[in-house]
């Protein structure tokens, strides 16, 4: 697991959401997709944290989750093995309360400002009805990839 290391404000630097990681596992194709195969590229560093990892990992082995989308345990493990092996991990994240409608959103609030990322990318209204957080910008993933002028 890498740990907390990027400097320099060249650097793009993204925290995928939750709903975000599951999308991109679950579609393999269309912007969540795209959002995963930017990061591959290079075309940004993505940083997480341990928090939002479990929880990753939790959504997608709700069984009605791995049912409907045939998700096997193996592509589970490959998805988080990827995300734990190539993005930044911060293993301990501020505690901050934001949101008061949906407190989990916090853990993404507070990893973003810790790792003084630029974006947010979300598809939870809970934190895309901030739109900006600090000097954070809060997009869905369609709006990040006009942004980085990627195409799917």
């Amino acid at each position: 697991m890498k740990l907390w290391g990027c400097s320099g404000d060249d650097v793009l630097k993204v925290v995928v959401d939750t709903n975000q990681f599951v999308s991109s596992l679950i579609t393999r194709k269309g912007p969540p997709a795209g959002l995963l195969q930017a990061w591959r590229e290079h075309t940004y560093i993505l940083i997480t944290s341990t928090e939002i990892l479990e929880e990753v990992a939790r959504v997608l082995r709700y069984p009605r989750i791995a049912r409907k989308y045939s998700l096997r345990e193996e592509d589970i493990k490959s998805f988080l093995n990827l995300i734990e092996h190539e993005a930044v991990i911060l293993p301990e994240t501020i505690k901050i309360n934001v949101i008061k409608d949906d407190p989990d959103d916090n853990k993404v609030l507070a990893c973003a400002l810790e790792a003084q990322a630029q974006y947010i990318v979300s598809g939870d209204n809970h934190l895309l009805n901030l739109r900006q957080y600090k000097d954070i910008a809060i997009v869905t993933v369609r709006e990040f990839l006009k942004t980085i002028n990627f195409k799917i």
